[in-house]
């Protein structure tokens, strides 16, 4: 069950990359100067989506768990930074 959803945080952090990816294409920021810098994250999130999967149906799941980990601990790190600064009222 953990596997799972830590799997389905990854994947989430997967298509909100994938979101900027393709809204950076069609506003142009996304261009040939750093399209090699995207398709290497996109394609480490892939590997990590689909390598975990893979270790997990040969029955290596705490290498699997340890993969997902790789991109959900910053992803959960990131998301209560901006939990906690939209909790902070008085910027200044």
């Amino acid at each position: 069950m953990f596997f799972w959803i830590l799997w389905g945080f990854d994947a989430l952090i997967a298509l909100v990359f994938l979101y900027f990816f393709f809204i950076g294409i069609g506003d142009g920021s996304v261009s040939s100067f750093n399209m090699g810098m995207w398709l290497l994250i996109l394609s480490g999130l892939a590997a990590v989506l689909g390598g975990s999967f893979l270790l997990n149906r040969y029955q290596h799941m705490i290498i699997a768990k340890l993969v997902l980990c790789l991109v959900a601990l910053p992803g959960f790190l990131y998301g209560l930074l901006v939990l906690m600064l939209m909790g902070v009222k008085d910027w200044k």
